[in-house]
Order: structure tokens, then sequence, then C-alpha cells
């Protein structure tokens, strides 16, 4: 049934034209629905028109890039999603935020839009139907890192006019965040999106508790710049988001290549846009432990990666010592040496602080052998981390809440959902992602702690 949903009479569905995934699933009554549709639309300052000329970029031609966000634009109303998050978002240009504002206003959306710090010209756009949502707050997020990224927060009710939901007579509130990671340009960088997302999961529980916030659904969406392999996916995982298009697909998290929604500027083609979803009814790590798991995975990885093995990777963080353990100032050496730290990115001398009080289980200052293996070295795998993100709800919790459930999800161009990637698609170099939420009645549950470790791919 999900692959007829989209088919279209003689080919697959086109994106633009008779068909859409938002509108088909409203037409069916069995259940009240909301759409997302997260897309990268590739700012005209960004977009080379030239291989050979890099100077050479379509915000110097008006009439392309004109062009280009027209067919965008109606490639987005024609879907009609009840939620719009766009990145690379050309705020920097009056007349393409006048064109956006005017024909999404047009159509009944609420506007959000954000530009990255020190004037960078793109930014962040959302966008939210009226006929479907009551702001009740929006934020803004200023990393203030190397890559001038930013993140947009919404706080939002379904309203009354969406009746057939307000039949649970429970509260109906959902959080959305919009954002655009950090390219990876080397692997030193990769720290960089991993504290980015650690900020937003910090401000979400921040803007929570600031408001005395009842467990509610929480959507991520955006460009990510990493792929299911990375340190981002498993960080998310282990706070018990789930990537809505793999669900919607029954894709594993092991996965990683059946389907992509980006060709970089490097010709590669691989899966960064994600719409997360996480349920108030799911079971939740402490923030700053799986914070520390994500880091000293990526801190094991490197060691692997530098040919060092569990023995030798401890001998050499005790080699300034003067006994069998790691000092912090080894620990912070160490650090330094792998491109997690000593630049103007990277982990903090707080951060550090807090990673080595994780390590130093018995607090007494050095990290003995067993505390390295228990803490750094630690082995886990794909199936152990999605045995323990599961749902569930405590015993001891009763109240009722709102959450979704995953419908369906497409990528467009749907070539992309097949790992290709078509010579004659020009909208943009990402996809635009699709998902279909419907709300479901649920039991909410209180974060608790799981064990699990990291240890993944960067």
């Amino acid at each position: 049934m999900r692959k007829e949903r989209w088919m279209k009479k003689k080919g697959r569905v086109t994106g633009i034209g008779n068909y859409s995934i938002a509108s088909s699933m409203r037409d069916n009554h069995r259940r009240p629905c909301i759409t997302c549709t997260t897309f990268n639309i590739l700012a005209p300052i960004y977009k080379r028109l030239s291989p050979q000329d890099e100077s050479c970029r379509e915000s110097d031609y008006k009439a392309y890039w004109l062009s280009r966000n027209h067919r965008i634009l109606d490639s987005l109303l024609h879907e009609r999603s009840s939620i719009i998050c766009l990145q690379e978002f050309w705020v920097g240009n009056e007349e393409l935020v006048s064109l956006y504002e005017k024909r999404l206003g047009d159509a009944g959306y609420l506007l959000f839009k954000l530009g990255r710090t020190n004037n960078r010209g793109d930014g962040l756009l959302t966008a939210v139907h009226k006929d479907y949502f009551r702001v009740i707050n929006y934020r803004e997020l200023h990393f203030n890192d190397c890559g001038d990224r930013v993140a947009q927060l919404l706080h939002v009710d379904m309203t009354a006019s969406f009746s057939q939901c307000r039949s649970y007579d429970t509260r109906q509130e959902i959080l959305i965040v919009n954002t655009h990671l950090l390219f990876p340009h080397d692997s030193s960088l990769c720290i960089v999106r991993l504290l980015q997302v650690y900020k937003i999961l910090q401000y979400v529980e921040s803007y929570q508790k600031e408001y005395k916030l009842n467990p509610m659904p929480i959507i991520l969406c955006g460009d990510w710049n990493g792929s299911k392999r990375g340190h981002v996916y498993w960080f998310l995982r282990s706070q018990g988001f789930v990537s809505s298009y793999d669900t919607a697909h029954h894709y594993t998290d092991a996965d990683a290549q059946k389907w992509v929604s980006h060709l970089n500027h490097r010709g590669n083609i691989c899966g960064v846009d994600f719409i997360w979803l996480l349920n108030p009814n799911k079971y939740r790590k402490l923030l700053k432990t799986s914070w520390s798991e994500a880091v000293f995975g990526m801190f094991k990885h490197l060691l692997r990666k530098a040919s060092l093995k569990e023995e030798d990777a401890f001998a050499s963080l005790k080699a300034d010592s003067d006994g069998d353990y790691i000092t912090y100032s080894g620990f912070c050496e160490a650090l330094r040496q792998l491109n997690l730290s000593g630049h103007c990115y990277g982990l903090s001398e707080e951060e550090m602080k807090d990673l080595w009080v994780q390590a130093d289980i018995d607090g007494n200052g050095v990290v003995v052998y067993k505390e390295f293996q228990q803490q750094i070295w630690k082995h886990s795998c794909l199936d152990e981390l999605s045995d323990q993100v599961q749902d569930g709800v405590r015993e001891d919790a009763q109240e009722q809440t709102i959450g979704f459930s995953v419908e369906n999800a497409v990528l467009f161009p749907p070539e992309v959902e097949k790992g290709s990637w078509p010579e004659n698609y020009s909208l943009s170099d990402h996809a635009r992602l699709t998902v279909v939420f419907s709300p479901i009645k649920m039991t909410c549950s209180q974060a608790v702690s799981i064990k699990s470790s990291s240890g993944m791919e960067v």
C-alpha cells in the first residue's frame, strides 16, 4: 500500500504535477495527519554555474536564481506540507526573501527566517501553516562557532480547526527545530558538528525546564551534513530520536546505503537530510551521559585510526604519568593531538573536565586501565543500541499526551530512494524530504538512564 501511494498511473512520483504525498495522505480520512518537509534549497551565492570557474555563481544571474526559486516554491506549494523547513535560504537578498514571504504567506503560512552569524548571506526559513498550528513561542540559537551556524526552535500547538485530533482531549503541543550543521571539510571538524547537536539538545532541554513543559513530541529537521555511519546519528539515536524516513521504510540503523539525499561539491552522493522524531514515551539517557559516550566513541575511533589497539592506546595516554594510570593533563594532551580540542573550535576546558569526570569513575584524580576500558574503550554494536532505545512507559507514568506515528515518507527526486543521483535534477544539490505524521494518544514517560556506548565511524 505504501508503494501504491507513491505511484502515478504511468510511473513514479514526480513531486510537481498531479500527485503529492501530503495531499494524498490528507485525502485519506481514516486518520488525521500533519506533514513536514525539509529541503536545502542551495543558496545562489553557493551554486556554481561552471565547474571550471568557481567564481561564477548563480547569484550573479538574476534570471537563473529567480526561475529556480519559483520552481522550488511551485514544488513546495504543491506538496502543501503543514511544516516547511528550508536551509541555505538566501536571507541576504531582499527580492528573494520577498518572493518567499509573498507566495508562502498568501498560501497561509507563518514564516520565520534566521541568517547565519557574521553576515554569511544564507540561513534558515521555517514556515508553519495557520490551518494546523498556533505558534506559542519562537527562539533562535546562535552557535557562534567556526561555521557561523544557527538553529530555530518553534513551540507550536495544533489548532482547534484540526478537529479530528482535538477529540483526544489532551495536550497537542510540539517542538520543531530547523538547523543546518557544519560541513566536515576534514575530520577535525566532526567534533564541531557533534557540539552543535549537543547545544541544540541542551537548548531544547533548558527551554522545556524554563517553561515547565510536560513531555511532547520533538521534531528535528535539516541538513545534518553527516550520514547514518556518523557520531551525530548515533548521538541522536542514543537520545531516543528515530529517523522518520528510515522508520517509514522499515530500514535499520545498519542500512546506511539504501538512500541518498545530497550530491556534494566533491561529487560524492550521501544521505544527510533527516527529519528526526522523538516521542514523549521514549526512554532516554541523561543528555550528558549520551554526550560523553559520543565523544569517547569519536576518541576511540581516532585512536584506532592511528593503528592503536586497546593496550597500546592506554600506554600512549599514560606516557606522561609516573604510574600505571592516565592523568588529566595526559588526557587533555591526547584530545589536543587528535584535534578534538586546542583550536578556535572543538572541546572547551569545561567540556574536557566533564569528560574527565565521566572517565574517572572513582573520582581519585587518575584513570586506571579498568576505567579506561569501561568508559573510553568499551564496545557496542548496532543491535545493542537498537534494543536499548525503545518505546516504553514507566510503571509510575500515568499522564496522557499526544505523540506521532510515521505514516509515510518520500524523497524527491525518486531516484535518490534507490541510492542514485539523476543527471537532470536541477532544483538543488539536495533532495526534498517529506514525512507524514499521524497523531496518536500515548502515555508519557520521564527520561531514564540506559547504559550503552558509541564508537561509530566519523
